[in-house]
């Protein structure tokens, strides 16, 4: 039995004797060139969708552009990611961009091998969503790509920030549970003992507007902060630790740094036999679809993760259009979603 021929990849030249234009002509509106009218381009993308034309990455490297954007995740577990993501891949829907992304892992050596194999693979640009790395790193990948930085504050002359007022979001929580009677309100922060990550992370600045929230409410004295980590087991150990304390001195509500964590409380006051809003009111941050979910129903934070997402595109593509343009920086207003685990206390 003679093996069957593979077949030929179908090139530019095909879509222009298909579409009866010159190579030139399809070459532009593959470009979004100006000169293509719009009845060329509707005939060249017809003749791509009737053919099943794919442009070849190498080629398009050789050319300058690989039409690719990498992002970089820090934990795919954690469902506020996935919003970043969806405004990502929607605000380049009608591009000729591809995302690839990549797990950061949370930690500095897994970033370093991710942002470097997206740089190998000759990436247009790189959106880094709070990534861990030093600033001597993001600053080394930003000088060899153009990049932007999500959910990361400070600032650069070498790449784009996009972020969430954190220290305002976490004083909407504070002033939330103030309003409804809480003088005993105690906060899950992730642990974090870098100088500079303590000055840029969401984590750090949440944890920095709950102490200021407090004090500004007369609260000053019941600043209780627990140190653990932004993951479901982190929120659950956090809580136990609180709980286990006597309920005259326990707290009445708990924000939880990230809804993930608060994920973790939920569980923990469930384990132990009480309930939410009744025993202990709950409060999280990043208003995930999960905070939503009827039999949950968690207060939260929404920091737009969509609008982070267009809006680091919208930074980005600007970059690689213009390398040496200034650096921009986006921070977006939170808003506070209450639901029914925050209440009263019980008298």
């Amino acid at each position: 039995m003679e093996p069957t021929a593979s077949r030929r990849r179908t090139t530019i030249v095909d879509v222009a004797r298909h579409a009866r234009v010159s190579v030139t002509s399809v070459s532009k509106v593959l470009r979004n060139a100006y000169g293509a009218s719009p009845e060329m381009q509707a005939k060249v993308r017809r003749a791509i969708d009737e053919l099943g034309y794919r442009p070849h990455a190498g080629a398009r490297a050789l050319r300058g552009q690989t039409y690719t954007v990498g992002v970089m995740l820090p934990d795919i577990r954690n469902p506020f990611f996935p919003e970043i993501l969806d405004g990502v891949t929607d605000s380049l829907e009608e591009t000729d961009y591809q995302v690839f992304l990549g797990p950061g892992c949370n930690g500095e050596k897994a970033e370093a091998r991710v942002t470097e194999a997206m740089i190998d693979r000759g990436m247009d640009g790189l959106i880094l969503v709070a990534p861990v790395s030093s600033r001597a790193h993001l600053e080394h990948v930003a000088a060899e790509v153009p990049t932007v930085v999500v959910g990361r504050h400070g600032s650069s002359p070498v790449y784009d920030t996009v972020t969430d007022d954190d220290v305002e979001g976490a004083a909407l929580v504070v002033r939330h549970l103030a309003g409804l009677g809480h003088h005993r309100i105690a906060h899950v922060e992730h642990h974090e003992t870098d100088p500079t990550r303590l000055a840029e992370m969401p984590n750090a600045r949440r944890a920095d507007g709950y102490r200021q929230a407090m004090r500004a409410h007369g609260l000053e004295e019941r600043i209780d902060v627990i140190s653990t980590s932004y993951t479901q087991e982190g929120g659950h150990r956090a809580a136990r630790e609180l709980l286990a304390r006597p309920a005259t001195t326990r707290p009445t509500a708990l924000f939880a740094g990230a809804d993930i964590v608060a994920m973790g409380v939920l569980e923990a006051v469930a384990d132990a036999g009480l309930s939410v809003p009744g025993d202990l009111s709950v409060a999280g941050y990043d208003n995930t679809t999960f905070a939503a979910f009827g039999p949950i129903s968690l207060t939260s934070v929404d920091q737009a993760g969509q609008e982070m997402g267009r809006n680091a595109v919208r930074l980005l593509l600007d970059r690689i259009a213009d390398r040496d343009r200034p650096t921009a920086k986006v921070t977006l207003s939170p808003t506070l979603v209450p639901r029914r685990s925050t209440a009263r206390p019980v008298e």
